[in-house]
């Protein structure tokens, strides 16, 4: 049963879910398997494929006829659907597209150029945790920002192929590289390259503690997303709310993984009774009850306040992935929301609109990161960088402060690159 409590006598700093945490055990296993792929290449992934998926493959990549095959095998409603889905997603995301700028005045010309990564890695969970949807999430922003080619990672079935419904969501995404392979070994794969794989710049995607902790461990030779942990739902609401809506959207999260973290926040104690009562009995009809009991017994949490602007400043301390306000007016709340990585305004805006449907993306900052990060976007595939022209009579305006700035660091050869331009070394 999910617990009732008052704001001010809990302990604000235990609302946080530590998300996941690797110990020695795990990352020396990690380590393992890194330094077999990057020493073995392919022949590791052939026999990861065997010892962890029950696989004997013969290659590992999927070939373009079988993502044909999938989509042609499909049911038209679920092509449809996929499509539309993909369609929200990239009218979204477009928005995020920007562009360089030059500045020019007096002889100088400085600017920045908007530059998409060369090749991305998306790595894709197998099992009941394969999901078409987070396919579209994170493939759609690397192809619009222009990203060269996204190499799709997912680890195959015992048969060897691919689950047909992530085949499917990648031609809908326009994803055409895909490989066979799971776990750590996979990051590792797209991280240093094998004699198959391709080496890329960036990995996104979520995983287990293995490919988090693998993640981990290869930033820095590429770049990742984040190490996301446990899924996360906080609910502000008022006492109008409808308590059946409310258990539901709790649920909701609370069915992902016995770690995730459902909280609901109000200033209204009959509200609160209520939800509880409704978590009780929706669980029952829930086909993952045990998971999510499980989360509700462990994280789930019902917190008193004394207002809704109280609720908010305890929202902003959570961080949370998703923060659901069903208040009669959300928009009076939403510009004191400082923390959070997806905001769903009103009565009729449960986390599901996000996850499927509305186009904004469901790859969110988790474990308090929202302080600091942002949703998946087109901006985590571009880089920039910045450039700069001067004549030789703007440089010379100019030549006397640079010289002083570099002097004053104690860096005269610094200063003396300047000079050299002027007659001031000799050659």
């Amino acid at each position: 049963m999910m617990r009732i409590m008052r704001a001010k006598d809990w302990d604000w700093a235990q609302l946080k879910n530590p998300g996941i945490q690797a110990g020695n055990q795990l990352e020396a296993a990690v380590d393992q398997i890194i330094a077999q792929v990057r020493e073995q290449g392919d022949q590791a992934l052939y026999g990861y494929a065997r010892q962890f998926d029950g696989a004997q493959l013969t290659s590992l990549q999927v070939e373009p006829e079988a993502i044909e095959a999938a989509w042609a095998a499909a049911q038209p409603d679920f092509r449809q659907l996929l499509t539309q889905a993909a369609d929200n997603i990239r009218r979204f995301h477009s928005r995020q597209l920007r562009q360089g700028f030059i500045q020019e005045e007096n002889g100088k010309v400085l600017g920045q150029r908007v530059i998409p990564l060369r090749r991305v890695g998306l790595y894709v969970p197998g099992g009941t945790a394969s999901y078409p949807s987070s396919v579209l999430m994170n493939a759609i922003p690397p192809i619009l920002a222009g990203v060269e080619q996204v190499v799709m990672a997912t680890p195959p079935g015992k048969d060897g192929q691919v689950a047909p419904a992530i085949l499917c969501a990648a031609r809908a995404a326009g994803v055409k590289t895909i490989f066979k392979m799971g776990g750590a070994q996979a990051i590792a794969a797209l991280a240093y390259g094998t004699q198959s794989v391709p080496a890329v710049d960036k990995i996104v995607g979520p995983g287990n503690a293995y490919v988090a902790t693998a993640k981990r461990r290869v930033f820095g030779v590429v770049d990742i997303d984040m190490v996301a942990g446990p899924s996360e739902i906080l609910v502000v609401a008022d006492q109008a709310a409808d308590p059946v809506c409310l258990a539901a959207d709790l649920l909701s999260q609370a069915e992902h993984d016995k770690l995730s973290s459902a909280v609901l926040i109000t200033d209204s104690r009959q509200l609160a009774l209520a939800v509880q009562a409704q978590v009780e009995k929706q669980l029952e009809a829930l086909p993952r009850r045990e998971i999510a009991r499980a989360s509700v017994e462990q994280n789930g949490k019902i917190i008193l306040v004394e207002n809704l602007e109280e609720a908010v400043t305890l929202a902003n301390h959570f961080a949370p992935e998703h923060l659901e306000l069903c208040v009669e007016d959300p928009f009076a709340l939403l510009g004191g929301v400082r923390n959070a990585g997806s905001v769903f305004l009103g009565r009729n805006a449960p986390e599901a609109l996000g996850d499927y449907w509305a186009g904004l993306n469901h790859t969110l900052p988790t474990s308090g990161t929202a302080r600091f990060s942002s949703p998946l976007s087109v901006d985590d595939f571009v880089k920039t960088s910045q450039f700069v022209y001067y004549t030789r009579d703007a440089l010379s305006q100019a030549a006397k402060q640079i010289q002083a700035f570099a002097r004053q660091e104690g860096l005269e050869g610094h200063a003396r690159s300047i000079g050299a331009r002027f007659g001031e070394v000799e050659g």
